[in-house]
């Protein structure tokens, strides 16, 4: 099933999003089918829709008062890009000054005509006393201005018996010129019309922060031409897999690639939140988004640029803006009940006081009007979608991938935590731990024979003596008549001499194990290692200890899950019991089981769900996968780059950083802070005024103010998630040439 995206014009409350859900759902079969992102002014329609059903949609739209336009998909982080004229691009802002400058002169008419400014302000709660013809002409055009985008949208509102922020809006001001209250309805009118503006302002500085933050992938490349070598220039867009790219130092990298030519130190930063560069030589990988910084560097790319691991990042992060969390919907489903209960309050207000105290109906259909103007959810509304955004927006800055609101609650909540351990708490890659000659041999002669051995072969355990051999320095020595043993080993000629290599189980079938070697091997095997032996035609020759390393911080990580609460944390894993025990015991880890088949870890993340109820399944992405979806939350570790652990996963760890796991749930824990934070704020400055009202001391203007107020600190509330960022700090990309195919003088630096 194809959707189709609108950019919706206008709309910047969440109490929008319920007046266009109401009168959409009808016309594309439900409201299931929509979903909305406030930050990028976007409707989403989960259907195809023909022609005319679309013209239905974009009219309808038109109704309310706002603006649908198709979406052209030339968007940058989610924020698509169509031309405004002056008045899309300032309509609100001139209504405004239009409605105040109007106003002011309206009141200095009255004052002109002799009327004292205090007693001119102080009649707006008076009597009504008479207001000159020309006053109360200025005074219609200031209200007329102030709700020029407020009473469209209250009409459709009235017409659908569905209460908004405009429809209270607009009954206030009614109410006030029913009063005679001509200074107090334009005061409404023009301050709601400021509300409306600073919150449009306001919302659209966290799309450009938040656009900001994921859009760091420059637009253009220098790249040599494949046809005759010249050094050109062009949208990253236009360059094909495998074209090699120059990056100069300072300058981001504009696509993902292997290093060819240079060697340089490169800040990840942007993408995974390392802090510390990260030394790039011939054969390492880059990535779009990062920044080359010691020196210039060549790489042949390799996914184009809809494709780069930032690209995936930043459609992630769009998708889950669409995702709504908890808070999120408990928001939306409380405001629908909200409203009509305080158009309900506010009538009673209104009449009941008069009828059963005697009071003067005036004085009470006043404050009946205060409570209707407080009664605006929009800060109860809006508060939460962008505190949602900001958490993901900054957690995918830090290099923590949350594809949606649900997913950067449920961290929160977590009670116990089960890890892989092959490429979770270990780097997944076996290393040489020690080397032992034995029988006369020296560990120099043990390692070039070894090397010689094993350069044909591409077992892991093979790759990881190679590694130990470069990193010593020893020149290999030459091996003839290479036979390979599949799952156990290999036998070569070296100088003339019959060597073999492989595993204890082969040693044993070749009849070549004595005493010694027996001993050293349990002894090795009991700390968890693997064994590799090298023997001759009549002795062993020496022993490799080969063991898959536990990450550095992976301790400390675990300390840290202790220390913030969690009830149980359980190593779960299909090695053997000793090398579980060994990695469980190295990461600080009690409760550890091994020898498992994912069927087995299924079982057994399932049964910590039902013991503790909101857990966590840590794992690399793509063996644990059944695993990490019978957890409340998946984890996957060691996304750069691998579009499996990207999918699999409910959360991606861009880098295998097991300290980015406490800080999701510090981070998790800090939103549903804020979201609350916002929740009880906007609803207590309501209560204190509806409390004002009954006792009569609260004003339309006080109200006013209170609301827009309300509504801009919790906005500025939730973009403080926005400031927890990654170390590492940023670059500025700087400036391409422009100077056509030779882009520079020297153009390979």
């Amino acid at each position: 099933m194809e959707k189709i995206s609108f950019r919706i014009k206008g709309m910047c409350c969440g109490e929008e999003i319920e007046l266009l859900r109401a009168g959409i759902a009808p016309i594309v079969g439900g409201a299931e089918k929509l979903s909305f992102d406030l930050l990028a002014s976007r409707m989403t329609v989960g259907a195809e829709l023909d022609a005319a059903t679309i013209d239905r949609v974009i009219s309808t739209v038109a109704g309310t008062g706002m603006e649908a336009i198709p979406w052209n998909g030339e968007c940058s982080a989610g924020v698509c890009a169509v031309e405004e004229g002056p008045w899309e691009r300032h309509g609100r802002l001139m209504a405004c000054i239009l409605s105040g400058v109007l106003m002011l002169v309206a009141v200095t008419i009255e004052v002109i005509q002799g009327e004292d400014i205090f007693r001119v302000l102080a009649e707006s709660r008076g009597s009504g006393a008479a207001v000159s013809i020309s006053a109360i002409l200025l005074y219609v055009a200031a209200i007329i201005a102030g709700g020029w985008f407020i009473f469209p949208r209250a009409i459709y509102s009235a017409r659908r018996l569905r209460p908004d922020m405009n429809l209270l809006m607009t009954l206030a001001v009614a109410g006030a010129i029913g009063l005679g209250q001509w200074l107090e309805a334009a005061s409404v009118s023009f301050l709601f019309a400021l509300a409306l503006l600073l919150e449009s302002r306001s919302v659209g500085r966290a799309r450009r922060e938040i656009t900001a933050l994921l859009d760091i992938s420059p637009p253009k490349a220098r790249y040599i031409c494949p046809r005759d070598g010249d050094v050109e220039e062009g949208p990253v867009e236009s360059i094909p897999v495998g074209t090699i790219v120059l990056v100069r130092p300072g300058e981001r990298i504009p696509l993902d690639g292997v290093v060819t030519k240079g060697v340089s130190a490169v800040n990840q930063a942007p993408i995974t939140g390392e802090s510390a560069p990260i030394a790039k030589v011939p054969g390492s990988e880059v990535f779009a988004g990062t920044i080359n910084q010691e020196a210039a560097i060549e790489f042949r790319s390799t996914r184009a640029a809809s494709d780069t691991t930032l690209s995936r990042i930043i459609r992630m992060v769009e998708e889950g803006r669409l995702r709504r969390a908890p808070a999120e919907q408990w928001v939306e489903k409380f405001a629908r009940i909200y409203t009509p209960a305080m158009m309900a309050v506010a009538l009673g207000i209104a009449v009941i006081p008069p009828l059963l105290l005697g009071g003067g109906w005036g004085t009470y259909f006043y404050e009946g009007l205060v409570v209707l103007v407080i009664a605006c959810p929009c800060a109860l509304v809006i508060s939460t979608p962008v505190t949602i955004v900001a958490g993901l927006s900054s957690a995918a800055r830090n290099g923590v991938l949350i594809k949606g609101g649900a997913y950067l609650e449920a961290p929160a909540h977590l009670k116990a935590m089960a890890f892989d351990k092959t490429g979770t708490l270990t780097f997944g890659q076996p290393t040489v731990k020690k080397v032992t000659p034995i029988d006369g041999h020296d560990e120099e002669s043990l390692l070039a024979n070894a090397a010689a051995m094993e350069s044909h072969s591409t077992h892991p355990l093979a790759r990881a003596i190679m590694k130990h051999v470069e990193k010593s320095g020893v020149t290999p020595a030459v091996a003839d008549s290479f036979t390979i043993f599949p799952g156990e080993g290999a036998q070569g000629t070296i100088g003339g001499k019959t060597y073999w290599i492989g595993s204890h189980r082969m040693l044993e079938r070749w009849r070549r194990e004595n005493a010694c070697f027996r001993d050293a091997a349990n002894r090795i095997g009991d700390e968890g290692d693997s064994v590799v032996a090298m023997w001759c035609e009549d002795h062993v020759c020496g022993i490799f200890n080969v063991a898959d390393e536990v990450r550095p911080e992976a301790r400390r990580a675990v300390a840290a899950l202790r220390k913030i609460g969690l009830e149980k944390i359980m190593l779960i894993t299909g090695d053997n019991q000793n090398t579980a025990e060994m990695i469980a015991k190295a990461a600080g880890i009690d409760d550890f089981h091994a020898e498992l088949l994912p069927s087995d870890k299924v079982e057994l993340v399932s049964k910590m769900k039902e013991e503790f109820g909101t857990i966590a399944m840590v794992g690399d992405g793509i063996n644990d996968a059944p695993a990490m979806a019978a957890a409340s939350v998946g984890i996957a570790m060691g996304a750069m780059g691998s579009d499996a652990a990207i999918e699999t996963a409910d959360i991606a760890l861009m880098s295998d950083d097991l300290s980015k796991v406490p800080w999701l749930i510090g981070h998790s824990r800090k939103t549903l802070r804020v979201i609350r934070q916002n929740i009880v704020f906007a609803l207590l400055v309501k209560i204190a005024f509806i409390g004002m009202a009954v006792a009569g001391i609260a004003t339309l203007w006080g109200a006013i103010a209170a609301d827009m107020g309300a509504s801009l600190l919790v906005i500025f509330n939730g973009l403080r998630l926005l400031g927890i960022s990654g170390k590492g700090g940023d670059t500025a990309y700087p400036a391409f040439c422009r100077s056509g195919s030779a882009c520079c003088s020297n153009p390979r630096l």
